[in-house]
């Protein structure tokens, strides 16, 4: 009789390793079909667009295209005529070697679909697609970042980090912070007390968590600090994973004051000294006020020895009802990104 056979200590490492195999191959066929089918759908538009030129086809043709294509290829979902209609658009609005270059082949139809509809140039429309790709966004997430101007808002905050943080942090750091931050979520007024506008930004984390960006976590609020017997507390306190430091946040419901920086440049210091380890990366501060000067603002920061970002936030949408009706809900935003990476086959599968 056999003895019974033992796991092998090595097999818990090993399997580990297969299933990163496994799908990184999933994610390059994934990536693979979506180019191959971008590059099908850029065909069509383009090739509609020489015959509509040519011979003048018009709406009847594009239905008579839709009906065929259909009945041809029942399988495929994706002949719609509005369908149709937005592969003409894709193929005017760029070249066929632009489409074949990251980001768009990386984004699948339907991200595109967003881009070439809510926005109107190149420029935008790659700004947008290569964050969609850097940060994982879905398809809801995009439009919502659209919608809010996100790009638009990245990187412009004034801060002192060229000089006071080392090449790549600075850069990163600077496209980590935001000018302004939008807040009209919390429904408050604008002549909120400072506390109070701590208290609704906590209650109400995931969404002040998505205005901040990828990489935030919530560390807490009032966070408390001891130095020379004394107690202080940290408004909030968060960390960012992909610039591994910790970034403190310091709200002013008033004007910027150039003696705000010193109370921020001494939680800075002190969140370095005691809970900064030697894998951190150094501590960021970010001053979030109701508006501020911009000259008097950088000539605080020229004083200011510790990585500081100056942003303004706004409690009041600038937009209308009708605009924000557009908007997926925070639950819609939640619930795309807990369900992680759509299945292309979905995504390929809608009218």
């Amino acid at each position: 009789m056999s003895a019974i056979e033992t796991i092998p200590s090595e097999y818990g490492e090993w399997f580990i390793s297969l299933k990163r195999q496994i799908r990184s191959a999933q994610q390059r066929a994934a990536l693979a079909v979506n180019h191959e089918l971008v590059q099908l759908y850029w065909n069509i538009g383009q090739s509609i667009l020489l015959h509509k030129n040519r011979y003048g086809w018009g709406a009847k043709v594009i239905k008579r295209i839709s009906e065929d294509l259909r009945r041809e290829f029942p399988e495929i979902k994706g002949f719609s005529v509005r369908n149709l209609d937005y592969m003409c658009l894709f193929a005017g609005s760029w070249t066929h070697d632009e489409i074949a270059q990251a980001p768009l082949a990386q984004l699948p139809w339907y991200h595109l679909i967003s881009l070439l509809s809510k926005l109107s140039t190149k420029d935008e429309r790659l700004k947008y697609a290569s964050l969609a790709v850097q940060y994982g966004w879905s398809r809801n997430v995009l439009v919502h970042h659209i919608e809010l101007r996100t790009a638009e808002r990245m990187g412009i905050a004034q801060n002192n980090f060229e000089v006071t943080l080392e090449q790549p942090q600075s850069d990163l750091a600077r496209e980590s912070l935001k000018d302004p931050y939008k807040l009209e979520f919390l429904g408050l007024s604008a002549n909120v007390r400072e506390r109070e506008l701590e208290r609704a930004l906590v209650s109400r984390l995931s969404d002040f968590l998505l205005e901040l960006g990828t990489g935030f976590a919530f560390v807490g609020k009032q966070v408390h600090l001891e130095v020379g017997g004394e107690d202080f507390y940290i408004d909030l306190l968060f960390y960012h994973i992909k610039l591994h430091c910790y970034v403190v946040i310091e709200l002013k419901t008033t004007d910027f004051k150039p003696e705000h920086l010193g109370q921020l440049g001494f939680y800075v210091t002190a969140v370095d000294e005691q809970m900064r380890s030697a894998q951190d990366a150094p501590t960021i501060g970010l001053l979030l006020c109701k508006n501020k000067n911009r000259v008097v603002a950088e000539y605080a920061l020229r004083d200011a020895n510790r990585p500081i970002g100056i942003s303004k936030y706004e409690l009041t949408s600038a937009f209308s009802d009708e605009w924000k009706s557009s908007l997926p809900s925070v639950e819609d935003i939640e619930r795309e990104l807990s369900q992680g990476t759509e299945s292309l086959a979905d995504e390929y599968s809608e009218d």
